[in-house]
């Protein structure tokens, strides 16, 4: 996918964060936008016609496969599909509430596989397209006080790598990459705003509460912004790239991972010394 100009690309969670800023960097490089999210899409539509192209926006709940496929049926044509809508939760293993677990795996990893049913199929058939889900590096690592959050990436990951052999098996043309950044200033952290209707959370501990806000505050001071990460993706789009891992210094912690793995040791906790 060296030329995107004219091309279509599809975006989940477009209304803000990372999928806003790959809605825009998409556009920059001329290519027309399907954009969907539960939020209002106004403002992004807006932005990204500023830039010359055409957008279409629907609501759409991923979790939900029927939206998602009617997401993808309202596409004329389509080569480049964000599997991007996400939100979080925090909580030690045993704090989240079964809703918490239902909330964050539908939209997280549910979303994900809707993406990939309802796209796969259709840019397989026209042999030609790029697929990008996105992870977290806690799709690689995992981070205490985000048991949930990390089944969820680290099973992005997984279903990624899955799909892309699956792909070259059949010696398709049609491109995969897992996007795993780190901390980026994003509304990820602001996850509770659109908590389903009834939904209750789970009761977490001090401890967890006082990770909470370590976390946010991570988050919002990082240093790489949405902008960064999404001239990152389009660049693996272009380069037919698999990992984007954007944060260089959290390789070390990877890196730990895998060594405790292929050493039968105990996992070292990515986010102190290792």
């Amino acid at each position: 996918m060296k030329e995107l100009k004219g091309k279509v690309a599809a975006v989940t969670g477009a209304a803000s964060g990372l999928g806003r800023a790959m809605a825009l960097a998409f556009a920059d490089e001329g290519m027309d936008l399907g954009l969907a999210d539960v939020s209002d899409l106004s403002e992004v539509r807006r932005a990204v016609e500023a830039k010359g192209v055409k957008a279409s926006t629907m609501k759409v709940d991923v979790s939900k496969a029927e939206d998602v496929q009617k997401f993808c049926d309202s596409l004329k044509a389509v080569h480049v599909v964000c599997n991007n809508a996400g939100v979080a939760v925090s909580g030690a293993a045993w704090e989240n509430s079964i809703d918490d677990w239902r909330w964050i795996l539908g939209v997280n990893l549910w979303g994900v596989i809707h993406g990939v049913r309802s796209f796969a199929p259709r840019l397989l058939a026209q042999d030609e397209g790029h697929i990008v889900n996105t992870a977290s590096v806690a799709g690689l690592i995992s981070p205490p006080a985000s048991a949930a959050y990390n089944v969820t990436k680290h099973a992005v990951v997984t279903l990624s790598e899955s799909l892309y052999h699956d792909l070259r098996e059949r010696s398709s043309r049609v491109g995969v990459s897992v996007l795993c950044p780190a901390y980026v200033p994003t509304g990820i952290a602001d996850s509770e705003r659109n908590r389903p209707a009834g939904s209750v959370p789970g009761q977490l501990s001090e401890k967890t509460k006082e990770k909470q806000a370590m976390l946010r505050k991570a988050v919002t001071s990082g240093r790489l912004s949405a902008e960064d990460v999404a001239r990152a993706v389009v660049a693996a789009v272009k380069a037919e790239r698999f990992y984007i891992l954007t944060h260089a210094k959290i390789k070390g912690a990877i890196r730990a991972r895998m060594e405790d793995v292929l050493e039968e040791r105990a996992p070292r906790n990515p986010l102190g010394p290792l």
